[in-house]
Protein backbone atom coordinates (compact mmCIF):
# COMPACT_ATOMS: atom_id res chain seq x y z
CA UNK A 1 0.00 0.00 0.00
CA UNK A 2 1.35 3.54 -1.28
CA UNK A 3 1.17 6.33 0.90
CA UNK A 4 -0.79 9.75 -0.47
CA UNK A 5 1.82 12.37 -1.27
CA UNK A 6 1.93 15.46 0.54
CA UNK A 7 -0.15 17.91 -0.86
CA UNK A 8 1.95 20.64 0.79
CA UNK A 9 5.58 19.71 -1.37
CA UNK A 10 6.27 21.27 -4.14
CA UNK A 11 9.04 21.08 -7.13
CA UNK A 12 9.70 24.25 -6.34
CA UNK A 13 10.57 24.41 -2.67
CA UNK A 14 12.65 21.14 -3.49
CA UNK A 15 14.54 23.39 -5.64
CA UNK A 16 14.53 26.22 -3.42
CA UNK A 17 16.08 23.90 -0.91
CA UNK A 18 19.32 22.60 -3.69
CA UNK A 19 19.67 25.91 -4.59
CA UNK A 20 20.25 27.48 -1.57
CA UNK A 21 22.81 24.74 -1.09
CA UNK A 22 24.19 25.44 -4.52
CA UNK A 23 24.09 22.08 -5.23
CA UNK A 24 25.54 20.46 -8.58
CA UNK A 25 22.09 19.56 -11.22
CA UNK A 26 23.09 15.66 -10.89
CA UNK A 27 21.62 16.59 -7.29
CA UNK A 28 18.79 18.85 -7.79
CA UNK A 29 17.46 15.58 -9.89
CA UNK A 30 17.94 12.59 -7.16
CA UNK A 31 15.93 15.40 -5.05
CA UNK A 32 13.22 15.66 -7.75
CA UNK A 33 13.16 11.76 -8.67
CA UNK A 34 12.50 11.47 -4.78
CA UNK A 35 9.99 13.72 -4.57
CA UNK A 36 8.36 11.99 -7.72
CA UNK A 37 8.38 8.69 -6.28
CA UNK A 38 6.40 9.40 -2.75
CA UNK A 39 3.33 8.44 -4.42
CA UNK A 40 4.33 4.71 -5.47
CA UNK A 41 6.26 4.21 -1.92
CA UNK A 42 5.18 2.52 0.91
CA UNK A 43 6.66 3.33 4.77
CA UNK A 44 9.47 1.36 6.29
CA UNK A 45 8.77 -2.28 7.02
CA UNK A 46 8.04 -2.39 10.60
CA UNK A 47 7.24 -6.52 12.27
CA UNK A 48 3.82 -7.92 11.55
CA UNK A 49 1.84 -10.76 13.27
CA UNK A 50 -1.54 -11.74 11.44
CA UNK A 51 -4.19 -8.59 11.82
CA UNK A 52 -1.41 -6.18 13.54
CA UNK A 53 1.46 -4.08 12.79
CA UNK A 54 3.68 -3.47 16.18
CA UNK A 55 4.72 -0.12 14.73
CA UNK A 56 1.83 2.04 12.88
CA UNK A 57 3.54 4.77 10.53
CA UNK A 58 0.70 5.38 8.57
CA UNK A 59 -1.04 7.62 11.43
CA UNK A 60 1.79 9.99 11.60
CA UNK A 61 0.46 13.79 10.27
CA UNK A 62 3.52 14.70 7.78
CA UNK A 63 1.04 17.32 6.62
CA UNK A 64 1.19 18.84 9.91
CA UNK A 65 5.11 17.94 10.84
CA UNK A 66 6.88 18.81 7.85
CA UNK A 67 7.53 22.45 7.02
CA UNK A 68 9.86 21.91 3.97
CA UNK A 69 11.25 25.50 4.07
CA UNK A 70 11.61 26.25 8.24
CA UNK A 71 14.50 24.14 8.99
CA UNK A 72 16.55 25.72 12.30
CA UNK A 73 19.29 23.98 13.81
CA UNK A 74 22.64 24.37 16.16
CA UNK A 75 24.97 22.15 14.66
CA UNK A 76 28.63 21.97 15.58
CA UNK A 77 31.00 19.72 14.01
CA UNK A 78 34.60 19.39 14.71
CA UNK A 79 37.36 17.33 13.65
CA UNK A 80 41.46 16.92 14.07
CA UNK A 81 42.85 18.96 11.24
CA UNK A 82 44.15 15.53 9.14
CA UNK A 83 40.02 15.54 8.61
CA UNK A 84 37.95 16.62 6.09
CA UNK A 85 34.57 17.39 8.71
CA UNK A 86 32.29 19.81 6.23
CA UNK A 87 28.91 21.05 6.44
CA UNK A 88 27.03 20.00 3.45
CA UNK A 89 27.42 22.96 1.57
CA UNK A 90 31.16 23.28 2.05
CA UNK A 91 31.04 19.29 0.80
CA UNK A 92 29.10 20.57 -2.23
CA UNK A 93 32.04 22.59 -3.06
CA UNK A 94 34.96 21.12 -2.30
CA UNK A 95 34.49 17.33 -2.75
CA UNK A 96 31.39 17.05 -5.35
CA UNK A 97 33.25 14.02 -7.12
CA UNK A 98 33.21 12.47 -3.32
CA UNK A 99 29.87 12.88 -3.31
CA UNK A 100 28.74 12.02 -6.61
CA UNK A 101 30.35 8.51 -5.71
CA UNK A 102 28.99 7.73 -2.58
CA UNK A 103 25.63 9.71 -2.12
CA UNK A 104 22.84 7.32 -2.06
CA UNK A 105 24.99 4.44 -3.05
CA UNK A 106 24.22 2.81 0.74
CA UNK A 107 20.69 4.03 1.02
CA UNK A 108 18.90 4.13 -2.02
CA UNK A 109 16.74 7.57 -2.18
CA UNK A 110 13.58 5.30 -3.03
CA UNK A 111 13.79 2.93 -0.69
CA UNK A 112 11.15 3.66 0.91
CA UNK A 113 8.62 7.09 1.66
CA UNK A 114 10.42 7.88 4.25
CA UNK A 115 13.84 7.55 2.45
CA UNK A 116 12.31 9.64 -0.31
CA UNK A 117 11.16 11.96 1.73
CA UNK A 118 14.37 12.13 3.67
CA UNK A 119 16.40 12.86 0.67
CA UNK A 120 13.89 15.36 -1.65
CA UNK A 121 13.97 17.90 1.69
CA UNK A 122 17.33 17.73 3.72
CA UNK A 123 18.54 20.48 4.34
CA UNK A 124 21.46 19.88 6.30
CA UNK A 125 24.95 17.59 6.79
CA UNK A 126 27.38 16.92 7.21
CA UNK A 127 30.96 14.81 5.48
CA UNK A 128 33.23 13.59 7.12
CA UNK A 129 36.48 12.25 4.39
CA UNK A 130 39.40 10.43 6.07
CA UNK A 131 42.49 10.19 3.87
CA UNK A 132 44.39 7.17 3.73
CA UNK A 133 46.08 6.28 6.43
CA UNK A 134 45.17 8.79 8.85
CA UNK A 135 44.14 8.14 12.30
CA UNK A 136 41.56 10.43 13.76
CA UNK A 137 39.76 10.70 17.09
CA UNK A 138 36.73 13.12 18.50
CA UNK A 139 35.59 13.93 15.53
CA UNK A 140 31.63 14.68 16.68
CA UNK A 141 28.53 16.49 15.12
CA UNK A 142 25.63 17.72 17.84
CA UNK A 143 22.66 19.23 16.77
CA UNK A 144 19.77 20.65 17.69
CA UNK A 145 16.52 21.01 16.50
CA UNK A 146 14.86 24.37 17.09
CA UNK A 147 12.17 23.61 13.88
CA UNK A 148 9.38 21.57 13.99
CA UNK A 149 10.83 19.42 11.01
CA UNK A 150 14.69 18.71 10.12
CA UNK A 151 15.98 16.76 7.61
CA UNK A 152 20.05 15.74 8.32
CA UNK A 153 22.28 13.98 5.96
CA UNK A 154 25.89 12.31 7.15
CA UNK A 155 28.43 10.61 4.81
CA UNK A 156 31.75 9.69 6.30
CA UNK A 157 34.27 8.13 3.83
CA UNK A 158 37.41 6.52 5.13
CA UNK A 159 40.63 5.39 2.89
CA UNK A 160 42.57 2.44 3.03
CA UNK A 161 44.27 2.04 6.33
CA UNK A 162 42.37 5.46 8.23
CA UNK A 163 40.38 4.88 11.15
CA UNK A 164 38.08 7.62 12.59
CA UNK A 165 35.89 7.45 16.29
CA UNK A 166 32.66 9.80 15.85
CA UNK A 167 30.30 11.21 18.15
CA UNK A 168 27.19 12.24 16.82
CA UNK A 169 24.43 13.53 19.07
CA UNK A 170 20.93 14.89 18.54
CA UNK A 171 18.91 17.07 21.35
CA UNK A 172 16.01 19.64 20.96
CA UNK A 173 16.48 23.29 21.23
CA UNK A 174 13.89 25.43 20.68
CA UNK A 175 10.29 23.15 21.50
CA UNK A 176 7.87 22.95 19.24
CA UNK A 177 4.27 21.07 20.35
CA UNK A 178 5.62 18.21 18.11
CA UNK A 179 8.37 17.55 16.09
CA UNK A 180 10.20 15.40 13.19
CA UNK A 181 13.87 14.44 12.81
CA UNK A 182 14.86 12.71 10.23
CA UNK A 183 18.20 11.18 9.43
CA UNK A 184 20.66 9.36 6.90
CA UNK A 185 23.81 7.98 7.36
CA UNK A 186 25.88 6.56 5.21
CA UNK A 187 29.82 4.82 6.01
CA UNK A 188 31.30 3.80 3.11
CA UNK A 189 35.09 1.99 5.19
CA UNK A 190 37.58 1.44 2.73
CA UNK A 191 40.44 -1.86 2.91
CA UNK A 192 41.64 -2.03 6.24
CA UNK A 193 39.84 1.03 7.56
CA UNK A 194 38.20 1.19 10.95
CA UNK A 195 35.06 3.31 11.78
CA UNK A 196 33.37 4.04 14.80
CA UNK A 197 30.47 5.51 14.97
CA UNK A 198 28.62 6.39 18.18
CA UNK A 199 25.42 7.99 17.96
CA UNK A 200 22.95 9.73 21.08
CA UNK A 201 19.14 10.33 20.24
CA UNK A 202 17.61 12.54 23.29
CA UNK A 203 15.39 14.59 21.36
CA UNK A 204 12.22 16.08 23.21
CA UNK A 205 9.40 13.39 24.13
CA UNK A 206 7.06 15.25 21.84
CA UNK A 207 9.04 14.07 18.46
CA UNK A 208 8.77 11.70 16.26
CA UNK A 209 12.00 10.26 15.11
CA UNK A 210 13.18 8.41 11.99
CA UNK A 211 16.60 7.51 11.07
CA UNK A 212 18.73 4.88 8.93
CA UNK A 213 22.24 4.67 9.71
CA UNK A 214 23.77 1.94 7.35
CA UNK A 215 27.47 0.96 6.29
CA UNK A 216 29.68 -1.44 3.50
CA UNK A 217 32.83 -2.36 4.89
CA UNK A 218 35.67 -3.68 2.71
CA UNK A 219 38.38 -5.88 2.73
CA UNK A 220 39.99 -6.47 6.58
CA UNK A 221 37.74 -3.51 7.33
CA UNK A 222 35.83 -2.23 10.33
CA UNK A 223 32.43 -0.68 11.03
CA UNK A 224 31.24 -0.35 15.15
CA UNK A 225 27.97 1.06 15.85
CA UNK A 226 27.16 2.59 18.96
CA UNK A 227 23.11 3.33 18.93
CA UNK A 228 21.72 5.22 21.81
CA UNK A 229 18.65 6.06 21.95
CA UNK A 230 16.32 8.42 24.98
CA UNK A 231 14.16 10.61 23.45
CA UNK A 232 10.60 10.86 21.25
CA UNK A 233 7.49 9.95 21.60
CA UNK A 234 7.93 7.44 18.57
CA UNK A 235 10.84 6.50 17.66
CA UNK A 236 11.99 3.68 14.09
CA UNK A 237 15.24 3.27 13.17
CA UNK A 238 17.76 1.24 11.53
CA UNK A 239 21.43 0.14 12.22
CA UNK A 240 23.29 -2.02 9.65
CA UNK A 241 26.27 -3.15 7.98
CA UNK A 242 27.13 -4.94 4.74
CA UNK A 243 30.54 -7.29 5.14
CA UNK A 244 31.24 -7.07 1.23
CA UNK A 245 35.13 -7.41 1.66
CA UNK A 246 36.48 -10.97 3.01
CA UNK A 247 37.54 -10.48 6.63
CA UNK A 248 35.55 -7.41 7.36
CA UNK A 249 33.90 -7.06 10.35
CA UNK A 250 31.06 -5.26 12.57
CA UNK A 251 29.85 -4.75 15.93
CA UNK A 252 26.12 -2.91 16.49
CA UNK A 253 26.00 -2.40 20.21
CA UNK A 254 22.67 -0.73 21.49
CA UNK A 255 21.14 1.03 24.21
CA UNK A 256 17.31 2.22 24.52
CA UNK A 257 15.46 3.69 27.78
CA UNK A 258 11.51 3.98 27.51
CA UNK A 259 9.41 5.68 30.28
CA UNK A 260 5.98 7.23 30.23
CA UNK A 261 4.30 6.25 26.72
CA UNK A 262 7.47 6.15 24.24
CA UNK A 263 7.28 3.65 21.72
CA UNK A 264 10.77 2.39 20.23
CA UNK A 265 10.92 0.14 17.00
CA UNK A 266 14.59 -0.97 16.62
CA UNK A 267 16.43 -2.42 14.03
CA UNK A 268 19.87 -4.57 13.72
CA UNK A 269 20.80 -5.79 10.67
CA UNK A 270 24.13 -8.03 9.09
CA UNK A 271 24.67 -8.87 5.45
CA UNK A 272 27.65 -11.17 5.39
CA UNK A 273 28.69 -11.08 1.37
CA UNK A 274 32.58 -12.54 1.70
CA UNK A 275 34.66 -14.52 3.19
CA UNK A 276 35.92 -14.86 6.85
CA UNK A 277 33.91 -12.32 8.20
CA UNK A 278 32.43 -11.70 11.65
CA UNK A 279 29.43 -9.89 13.26
CA UNK A 280 28.77 -9.06 16.62
CA UNK A 281 25.02 -7.66 17.71
CA UNK A 282 24.18 -6.83 21.54
CA UNK A 283 21.45 -4.83 22.37
CA UNK A 284 20.25 -4.09 25.81
CA UNK A 285 17.23 -1.54 26.86
CA UNK A 286 14.70 -0.43 29.51
CA UNK A 287 11.09 -0.03 29.23
CA UNK A 288 8.93 1.41 31.77
CA UNK A 289 5.28 2.74 32.54
CA UNK A 290 3.88 2.24 29.80
CA UNK A 291 6.32 2.27 27.00
CA UNK A 292 6.70 -0.05 24.52
CA UNK A 293 9.67 -1.48 22.43
CA UNK A 294 10.07 -3.38 19.34
CA UNK A 295 13.34 -5.33 18.58
CA UNK A 296 14.15 -6.94 15.08
CA UNK A 297 17.56 -7.87 14.17
CA UNK A 298 18.80 -10.03 11.22
CA UNK A 299 22.39 -12.05 10.40
CA UNK A 300 21.60 -12.48 6.41
CA UNK A 301 24.86 -14.87 5.70
CA UNK A 302 25.24 -15.25 1.85
CA UNK A 303 26.57 -18.27 -0.54
CA UNK A 304 29.88 -16.69 -1.17
CA UNK A 305 30.22 -16.06 2.66
CA UNK A 306 32.70 -18.82 3.54
CA UNK A 307 33.58 -18.88 7.23
CA UNK A 308 31.71 -16.75 8.69
CA UNK A 309 30.92 -15.79 12.43
CA UNK A 310 27.73 -13.93 13.55
CA UNK A 311 26.29 -13.76 16.62
CA UNK A 312 23.40 -11.73 18.38
CA UNK A 313 21.75 -10.83 21.74
CA UNK A 314 18.90 -9.17 22.69
CA UNK A 315 18.13 -8.31 26.24
CA UNK A 316 15.23 -6.06 27.53
CA UNK A 317 14.25 -5.17 31.22
CA UNK A 318 10.63 -4.45 31.79
CA UNK A 319 10.62 -1.90 35.31
CA UNK A 320 6.85 -2.01 34.88
CA UNK A 321 3.64 -4.53 34.63
CA UNK A 322 2.22 -2.23 31.95
CA UNK A 323 5.01 -1.61 29.64
CA UNK A 324 5.92 -3.74 26.61
CA UNK A 325 8.65 -5.64 24.96
CA UNK A 326 8.80 -7.51 21.68
CA UNK A 327 12.11 -8.81 19.76
CA UNK A 328 11.95 -10.68 16.77
CA UNK A 329 15.86 -12.12 15.88
CA UNK A 330 16.46 -13.76 13.01
CA UNK A 331 19.46 -15.79 11.04
CA UNK A 332 19.61 -16.56 7.42
CA UNK A 333 21.98 -18.67 7.10
CA UNK A 334 22.88 -19.78 2.79
CA UNK A 335 26.35 -21.23 3.29
CA UNK A 336 27.29 -24.18 5.54
CA UNK A 337 30.26 -23.01 6.57
CA UNK A 338 28.96 -20.58 9.47
CA UNK A 339 28.98 -20.44 12.88
CA UNK A 340 26.17 -18.10 14.13
CA UNK A 341 23.47 -17.58 16.96
CA UNK A 342 20.59 -15.60 18.05
CA UNK A 343 18.78 -15.09 21.42
CA UNK A 344 16.62 -12.47 22.95
CA UNK A 345 15.13 -12.35 26.38
CA UNK A 346 12.24 -10.12 27.96
CA UNK A 347 11.89 -9.81 31.78
CA UNK A 348 12.16 -7.94 35.17
CA UNK A 349 14.53 -7.57 37.83
CA UNK A 350 15.59 -10.79 39.33
CA UNK A 351 13.80 -10.93 42.45
CA UNK A 352 16.84 -13.19 44.12
CA UNK A 353 19.35 -9.84 43.22
CA UNK A 354 16.79 -7.62 44.86
CA UNK A 355 16.54 -9.94 47.71
CA UNK A 356 20.36 -10.28 48.19
CA UNK A 357 21.12 -6.90 47.93
CA UNK A 358 18.12 -5.52 50.39
CA UNK A 359 19.47 -8.41 52.95
CA UNK A 360 22.64 -6.68 53.55
CA UNK A 361 21.07 -3.47 54.06
CA UNK A 362 20.53 -1.55 50.33
CA UNK A 363 17.68 -0.07 50.13
CA UNK A 364 15.32 -1.24 47.93
CA UNK A 365 14.89 1.90 45.55
CA UNK A 366 18.50 1.83 45.34
CA UNK A 367 19.48 -2.07 44.83
CA UNK A 368 16.69 -1.89 41.58
CA UNK A 369 18.65 1.37 40.59
CA UNK A 370 21.91 -0.47 40.99
CA UNK A 371 20.68 -3.86 38.92
CA UNK A 372 19.40 -1.41 36.41
CA UNK A 373 22.92 0.32 35.78
CA UNK A 374 24.78 -2.80 35.87
CA UNK A 375 22.32 -4.54 33.52
CA UNK A 376 23.95 -1.74 31.00
CA UNK A 377 27.31 -2.69 31.61
CA UNK A 378 27.94 -4.63 28.80
CA UNK A 379 26.74 -2.41 26.21
CA UNK A 380 28.88 0.76 27.88
CA UNK A 381 31.91 -1.28 27.93
CA UNK A 382 32.15 -1.53 24.00
CA UNK A 383 32.04 2.45 23.64
CA UNK A 384 35.32 4.06 22.75
CA UNK A 385 34.27 7.56 22.95
CA UNK A 386 34.31 8.81 26.63
CA UNK A 387 32.29 11.59 26.42
CA UNK A 388 28.74 8.95 24.53
CA UNK A 389 30.04 6.77 27.67
CA UNK A 390 29.59 9.35 30.46
CA UNK A 391 26.37 10.82 28.45
CA UNK A 392 24.77 7.55 28.56
CA UNK A 393 25.38 7.10 32.00
CA UNK A 394 24.43 10.39 33.17
CA UNK A 395 21.05 10.24 30.95
CA UNK A 396 20.07 6.30 32.44
CA UNK A 397 21.01 7.41 36.23
CA UNK A 398 19.12 10.80 35.36
CA UNK A 399 15.62 8.52 34.06
CA UNK A 400 16.12 6.35 37.24
CA UNK A 401 16.29 9.16 39.66
CA UNK A 402 13.04 10.64 38.11
CA UNK A 403 11.11 7.53 38.26
CA UNK A 404 11.83 7.80 42.60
Amino acid sequence: MSTQVHANLTEEQVRQISGDLDEPEWLVETRLEALDALEELDMPDVIRTPGRDWTNLHELDFESLVDPLNAAENKDQVGPDEVDVLSWADAVDEHEDLLKEHFGSIVDPQENYLTALSTALFSTGTVIYVPEGVDAEDVTVRTEQNSRSLFNYTLVVTEESSSVTILERQSTGQEADEQYYSGVVEVAAGENSYVQYGSLQNLSEDAYNFTVKRGVADTYATIDWIEGNLGTQLTKTEVSTELSGDSSETQIVGAFYGHNDQHFDLDAKVWHRAEHTTADLVTRGVTDDVARSVYEGVQDVGQDAWDTSSYQRENTLMLSDESEADASPKLIINNHDTEASHSATVGQIDQEDLLYMTSRGVDPRSARNMLVDGFFVPVLEEVDVDELRDDLEDLIGARLRKRE
